[in-house]
């Protein structure tokens, strides 16, 4: 008998693996629409569906391995992470999705409202915030969309050898910064940025990428702490803040 694997959970959805199938178990049938739609649009590989039953989509895992995990050195090669670039400007090149994505100005307020917490409850100490959120402002300028995958991090690429097998968890697909996917994709890793642009090309502004670093890390601060993620782990969310220091 197969046994049943806890892939991640919390109080807003839950993964499963049992054998070659992954759950995955969403209350918003919204992020759930997004998902199944973003894959079917992408010009990359993506995981099969399966089945759909709400709130419980179920999709065939991926063949090969993650191209690491954040806090951890990455064992993939150089050439894996450029493939990893050129999927991005692949899915980047793409035409758009039809449901748009935030504006600069709506990431602005959440970025202040984020900040004032950290600051009110202590979380970081206010000089590493102050820095960052001026380290973030350059990312937030006007950008021509594009379809992006709005959670690129490492271990949603899916990697055998040298080759990308698949990209999962497309719940966050969305119109967006091309330059934020690549950010994400090399949050912690600033080590792999010069692979994957490599494999990525042109129209990469470096300063801009190193902005979302700042600015993904001081929004998703409080989401981790409240879902029993610690950001403070090495090599996560606040050594990247710190780095900016």
């Amino acid at each position: 008998m197969e046994e049943v694997e806890v892939v991640v959970a919390h109080n807003e959805r839950a993964t499963l693996r049992v054998g070659d199938v992954f759950l995955k178990i969403d209350a918003d049938q919204g992020r759930t629409d997004v998902e199944v739609e973003a894959m079917a649009l992408a010009p990359i590989p993506t995981p099969e569906v399966l089945w759909r039953e709400p709130p419980v989509l179920a999709l065939a895992a991926v063949d090969g391995t993650a191209l690491g995990r954040l806090g951890e050195p990455s064992l993939a090669s150089s050439a894996a992470w450029a493939a990893a670039g050129a999927a991005a400007r692949t899915l980047h090149d793409a035409p758009l999705p039809p449901w748009p994505g935030r504006s600069p100005d709506e990431i602005a307020s959440q970025l202040d409202d984020e900040c004032e917490w950290l600051a009110a409850n202590g979380v970081l100490p206010t000089d590493v915030i102050t820095r960052n959120r001026h380290v973030a402002e350059a990312a937030l300028r006007p950008w021509t969309p594009v379809f992006i995958h709005g959670d690129l991090q490492i271990t949603h690429v899916f990697v055998d050898g040298d080759e990308i097998t698949g990209v999962i968890d497309w719940s966050e697909a969305a119109r967006g910064d091309a330059l934020f996917d690549l950010a994400i994709l090399t949050l912690g890793h600033e080590e792999r940025l010069g692979d994957v642009v490599t494999g990525y090309g042109s129209d990469v502004d470096i300063d801009v990428i190193r902005a979302w670093w700042s600015l993904r890390s001081l929004l998703a601060a409080r989401w981790l702490i409240e879902h029993g993620f610690d950001p403070s782990s090495p090599g996560c969310e606040f050594d990247v803040l710190r780095s900016r220091m």
